[in-house]
């Protein structure tokens, strides 16, 4: 007899994906497997989290790593736009918008496609990609602030 897969079910009230029980068991089972031959290919050393963190598909222990990696990656990018904003002299709510477009977008792209991470273990999709956005958007509008002020000002 097949066992039949089920495709997760938009929640109507709340909005969120269902995802049936049988799904849910087979997704653990596999990625019990995936930290299990990792454990087996390193020797049982626990890598750092910065080398995990550009190697895709990489297997997460424990979940506080994954979120400082995605923390530290969106501190990095909002300096990076902030100089950059700051250079070419954009200014107002465009700058804004664009900063929050590629600062999610990136982030989105990294956990779910490079990393391929089961977002429901970090409470779903939103939840990942709004670790750490107020901070890093706080630095990028001062690193923007302070690059724009010293170069288009006299």
């Amino acid at each position: 007899m097949r066992t039949r897969i089920q495709k997760p079910v938009r929640s109507a009230a709340v909005g969120f994906l269902h995802v049936p029980p049988k799904e849910k068991e087979q997704r653990m089972t596999s990625n019990l497997k995936r930290k299990e031959e990792s454990g087996h290919q390193n020797g049982g050393v626990k890598q750092p989290a910065w080398s995990k963190a550009f190697r895709g598909a990489a297997v997460w222990e424990d979940k506080d790593e994954f979120l400082d990696v995605i923390y530290w990656l969106r501190q990095i990018i909002a300096i990076i736009l902030g100089v950059i904003w700051g250079v070419a002299p954009l200014k107002g709510f465009l700058g804004i918008a664009i900063f929050c477009i590629i600062n999610a977008g990136v982030l989105y792209v990294y956990f779910s496609s490079f990393q391929q991470v089961d977002e429901e273990e970090y409470g779903g999709t939103w939840e990942l990609t709004k670790e750490g956005f107020m901070t890093s958007f706080a630095l990028f509008l001062v690193v923007w602030i302070i690059f724009y002020t010293a170069l288009h000002f006299d």
